[in-house]
């Protein structure tokens, strides 16, 4: 748990990254949004969350398996997790806030491409 970055993380930078390569201003992690959000769009309203399969139990994933030491202390722990992340998205949602959420998988080598594709047409969405 100690090695696992809340910020700046590998898929973090790579959609970042992609943002910036087309011509997107963010700003980052702002404390006062429920959860902190990972990347905000102001001008969209729009929330990005870049979830760590394992620790926010990404549903029939490969990477969220639980481990089989201290099962129990890691399904209550994930649990928590999940209850958190649903009640920021609905508290976010209400205010105005368009929530999207990119599972770590998702930003795999093969479905990478596909993946940053379809969050410009999401975010692109609010506007048309």
């Amino acid at each position: 748990m100690r090695r696992v970055r809340g910020k700046g993380a590998t898929p973090e930078l790579l959609v970042r990254k992609y943002l910036s390569a087309k011509g997107f201003r963010y700003s980052l992690h702002d404390k006062d949004l429920p959860g902190t959000p990972d990347i905000i769009l102001e001008k969209y309203k729009t929330l990005i969350f870049i979830h760590n399969c394992f620790l926010h139990g990404h549903k029939d994933c490969e990477y969220s398996r639980i481990p089989d030491t201290k099962t129990e202390w890691w399904k209550k722990k994930i649990g928590k997790t999940k209850e958190i992340d649903k009640e920021n998205k609905f508290i976010l949602e209400q205010i105005g806030w368009k929530v999207i959420t990119i599972w770590e998988c998702q930003l795999m080598p093969e479905k990478k491409d596909k993946t940053l594709y379809d969050l410009i047409v999401e975010i692109k969405k609010n506007t048309a």
